[in-house]
């Protein structure tokens, strides 16, 4: 099979699951929540100073490190049930360069996890700005801003579905690949700090919101020079497993 059929099939597979629609329904509901928080959410004294700034209306929008960990969980479970089920031994059967179609599912994957950011952070965007009109307070981001927030949501988004993707190809079982994830993106990242202060700056989190323009501990293309290479190590070794390791 050439390249652009396999990763063809691969998005196939991704968009004829059930799978894709229910993290859709996921950030919906995201979406809706932060509409709640916007109309009935008040500060102690009864005020609705939270959302009087910019500043404040920034850290409802800018879910950039959200967009990387809920990738990184699509992305490990899209793999991982492969595996699982056995449904990648028909693609490896076709392509029996199992590099070609490892990077296929990795791109497919993604593609999968940017789009799926983007939707996200679009519908939390447009949720929010349906619901200030019920406060006294306007949309105070400015389109750049929230063009930047967008940008890197998508960008985040797909570098965290290819390092989900790589677990899953090292765990082979969901229930383990989700598991890992979620130490990789929630745990693992505060203990690395607290042993060593110095790596804050380079954690997922303080990246994503480097690039969503939040922070500028580092620059930019630091940022996405980390993020590929968080997103690369675990891909990488997922590859190399995949070529050693048999899949029945």
């Amino acid at each position: 099979m050439t390249m652009n059929r396999l990763i063809r099939s691969e998005l196939r597979k991704l968009t004829s699951t059930k799978m894709p629609w229910a993290f859709l329904a996921v950030l919906v509901v995201i979406a809706a929540l932060n509409a709640f928080a916007v109309i009935s959410g008040t500060d102690m004294d009864g005020s609705k100073a939270f959302i009087a700034t910019e500043a404040d209306q920034q850290s409802l929008m800018a879910f950039a490190f959200n967009a990387f960990m809920g990738s990184g969980l699509f992305g490990a479970i899209a793999v991982a049930r492969e595996y699982a089920h056995r449904t990648v031994v028909p693609t490896f059967l076709a392509s029996p360069r199992r590099h070609r179609a490892v990077l296929a599912q990795l791109l497919a994957v993604a593609i999968g996890g940017a789009v799926l950011s983007l939707i996200g952070n679009a519908f939390t965007v447009i949720a929010i700005a349906v619901a200030l009109p019920t406060t006294e307070y306007g949309f105070l981001v400015s389109v750049g801003h929230l063009t930047q927030v967008l940008a890197a949501s998508t960008f985040v988004g797909a570098a965290g579905a290819v390092l989900g993707a790589g677990i899953g190809s090292i765990v082979r079982n969901v229930g383990g690949a989700v598991t890992l994830a979620v130490f990789t993106f929630m745990v693992a990242p505060p203990l690395v700090v607290q042993l060593a202060s110095e790596t804050a700056s380079w954690m997922p989190a303080n990246l994503a919101n480097v690039l969503s323009g939040t922070v500028d501990d580092v620059g930019q293309p630091a940022a996405i020079a980390a993020l590929l290479a968080w997103a690369a190590v675990p891909a990488a070794i997922g590859l190399l497993t995949v070529q050693r390791r048999d899949v029945v």
